[in-house]
């Protein structure tokens, strides 16, 4: 069993030893649904894929957009060193380059862009790394606005000389944790983008199933209708996080995504503790979650590997 009382820091070294060789897909593994929208700038331009009706309205009424935009794009508290010691080892990183920016400078966004940029949050991430050597992580590059071609290959070196001999090529097909702590490998690192063809260290896209709901009931409603589905293959992410469209936020001004979720958390968590990982069509893996350390969501997936465990027999 998993010994309750030990940091999360490291609970993936603290597996039970015959969990070391299932497949890391069939782990439960605590995902960070828009990981940097911690430390949005609310000064920052809107990013591009936002409406031109959209648009037009913060640029006439920007005193009273902002303060929503921040209440509603806002999906997590703490930076990534602070949920990687909560037990975090997926990250949806939303990728972009401000408009009119003369530097190749690369930021997260999610409606608006963060005050961090991309390398220097990835160097902490790296940094982390080193004093956790038996930790790995899965990271999932997406949503990129504004990289020309160019940008985009200059991103992938800088990334490569972030984790060296830390990322895990694509062509592994052994990928448990004792082969990955054999190998040195701790970064897995998906990048939703065609220029990623060319470099083996890249991985394609991990698949997020989100439900596009404000209520936990209509929410677990989709994910249950995934199950019966089947899982995809590989790595997928089933997302408990919530969604409000923009009728629901203008005639709700007092609440936030932040209330939202944890007026829907009990029921989201309930759910959570009876699935199981594992590679049956049913499991799952990857678990999306907002608001990561106010809930008690990393210790409830990590729990879900006790099921894969065996029980002993005791011998007569």
């Amino acid at each position: 069993m998993l010994r309750g009382a030990e940091p999360l820091a490291d609970w993936m070294s603290r597996l039970p030893e015959e969990l070391w060789d299932v497949a890391l897909n069939h782990l439960a593994i605590p995902g960070s649904h828009d990981a940097m929208s911690y430390c949005l700038d609310v000064s920052s331009p809107l990013v591009r894929s936002e409406s031109n009706a959209f648009r037009l309205l913060d640029t006439f009424f920007y005193f009273l957009t902002r303060p929503v935009i921040y209440r509603w794009a806002t999906t997590q508290e703490n930076d990534l060193v602070h949920q990687l010691d909560a037990g975090i080892r997926y990250f949806d990183l939303r990728i972009a380059r401000r408009p009119h920016d003369p530097s190749d400078n690369i930021y997260f966004k999610h409606v608006i862009y963060t005050s961090f940029t991309v390398l220097e949050t990835l160097k902490e991430v790296a940094t982390w790394l080193k004093a956790h050597p038996k930790e790995v992580v899965i990271l999932a590059c997406r949503h990129f606005e504004g990289l020309s071609d160019e940008l985009h290959e200059t991103f992938i070196h800088s990334l490569k000389m972030v984790f060296g001999s830390k990322l895990c090529p694509r062509n592994e097909r052994l990928l448990t944790l004792r082969s990955l702590w054999a190998s040195g490998y701790q970064v897995l690192l998906s990048y939703d983008d065609q220029a990623a063809e060319k470099h083996p260290e890249l991985w394609p896209p991990i698949p997020y199933l989100w439900a596009n709901q404000r209520s936990a009931e209509h929410l677990l409603q989709y994910l249950e209708r995934q199950k019966r589905m089947g899982r995809p293959e590989g790595f997928f992410v089933s997302g408990l996080n919530l969604t409000a469209d923009r009728l629901f936020i203008t005639l709700h001004p007092g609440q936030s995504l932040r209330t939202l979720t944890m007026q829907n958390a009990q029921q989201l968590m309930d759910w959570l503790q009876d699935q199981r990982p594992g590679p049956d069509s049913t499991s799952l893996n990857i678990v999306g979650g907002d608001f990561v350390g106010l809930v008690h969501f990393c210790p409830l997936v990590i729990a879900l590997n006790k099921k894969l465990v065996q029980p002993r027999t005791e011998k007569h």
